[in-house]
């Protein structure tokens, strides 16, 4: 999966044969236009107004392909909130140039506000937002499947034995051969799982816990914003989920396996939530918000965006609003999961004297809790 969609001249991503959109492989938020840009550019200049207005807040967004998100919230920002937009640094990790090189056309007219990184570890320390939408589901994952078999007991229950997928040559054609598992951290991360009947196929990012434990030291305060599609554990390894959600996708056609269209294709994982959110909690980070994408973007049309639905709202952005909330479109396919690191602390307590710091974020106004939306309070399925 690294190597179809990163290997430097031939992979999906990084060679720059990736089309998102009606035309492309897939069809995602920034596909409806520039009002997604507008719904988040409101939540961020929420966060910039809880952190006390500072001089620099840092929106930092990964994943951000031809840079046609990024646009959207630097215009809105400079055309209704000046204030906001003074401070607005925007910075977007990118580690292929041929991507780099359409964002900068894209975000001409903006060279004094973006700089680029080539990786989170490159990224200085920064307060702000680290955005990213459909980010996680791409990284590469470890395919599991479990015969059913219990290798022992723990405390009276029986454990699966689990055993990884690798990719081997048979003749001329690419197969998986499964093989016992010699990585700790995967095995690690086994634990967490439910006891699987034989045949049972599944995925594990270990990928994704690295990268929010690596993000969680570059931010000093402020957010993180994660917009994905996906489950949380108890519902991500139920048992009727038995072929796992690995999937392959071209042209808005699945795809039957991962060997196919390599490098041409996009492959893609759904998001298992609380294993994320367990480790930003390790790493000093807190779950300030989770929903799906429907309550969030109504949450902020309801307090940021109020004058958006008393005026007459074009056909286009009427579409646009529909394909974001619809549950059988959009509204229900993705989450959005809101982190913390002392958004609530602030030097310049009056310059959030009307911002009331207990009060969730205006997407979170109609989630429910989210650690018991997330299982973060239940015991480990296997207890």
């Amino acid at each position: 999966m690294q190597q179809a969609l990163y290997h430097p001249e031939h992979g999906y991503y990084s060679s720059g044969r990736c089309e998102i959109g009606r035309r492309g492989d897939y069809f995602t938020n920034v596909s409806v236009g520039p009002f997604f840009g507008k719904l988040l550019a409101a939540q961020f200049m929420e966060m910039w107004e809880r952190l006390g207005k500072i001089d620099k807040f840092v929106i930092v967004e990964q994943g951000a392909h031809h840079g046609e998100f990024a646009r959207d919230v630097l215009e809105v920002a400079r055309k209704r909130w000046p204030a906001f937009f003074a401070a607005l640094r925007y910075r977007i990790v990118e580690s292929f140039p041929v991507l780099q090189d359409r964002q900068l056309e894209t975000l001409a007219g903006f060279e004094g506000k973006i700089e680029w990184r080539a990786s989170i570890d490159a990224l200085e320390p920064f307060t702000g937002v680290h955005f990213s939408n459909e980010l996680l589901d791409a990284m590469p994952v470890h395919l599991i499947c479990s015969d059913g078999s219990a290798a022992r007991e723990t405390a009276g229950v029986s454990q699966p034995r689990w055993r990884e997928k690798f990719v081997m040559l048979n003749g001329d054609e690419f197969a998986f051969v499964a093989q016992p598992i010699g990585n700790r951290k995967l095995q690690d991360q086994l634990q967490k799982l439910p006891v699987q009947h034989a045949h049972y196929e599944t995925e594990v990012s270990l990928a994704a816990l690295d990268w929010i434990g690596n993000l969680s030291t570059k931010l000093k305060r402020g957010y993180v914003l994660v917009i994905d599609y996906g489950h949380p554990r108890d519902e991500f390894y139920a048992a009727h989920r038995s072929a796992g959600t690995l999937q392959v996708r071209a042209q808005h056609r699945l795809l039957s396996s991962p060997f196919d269209a390599i490098g041409r294709a996009d492959i893609s994982t759904h998001v298992e939530w609380t294993s994320v959110v367990e480790r930003a909690e390790a790493r000093g980070l807190q779950v300030t918000g989770f929903t799906d994408q429907h309550h969030f973007i109504t949450g902020i049309l309801s307090e940021l965006l109020r004058q958006e639905l008393s005026q007459d709202v074009d056909p286009k952005t009427k579409r646009a609003l529909q394909t974001l909330l619809h549950p059988e479109m959009l509204g229900r396919s993705f989450q959005v999961l809101a982190l913390e690191k002392d958004a609530s602390v602030t030097d310049s307590p009056a310059t959030t004297e009307d911002v009331d710091l207990d009060a969730p974020l205006a997407g979170f106004k109609f989630a429910r809790e989210p650690r018991s939306t997330l299982g973060l309070d239940r015991p480990n399925p296997q207890c």
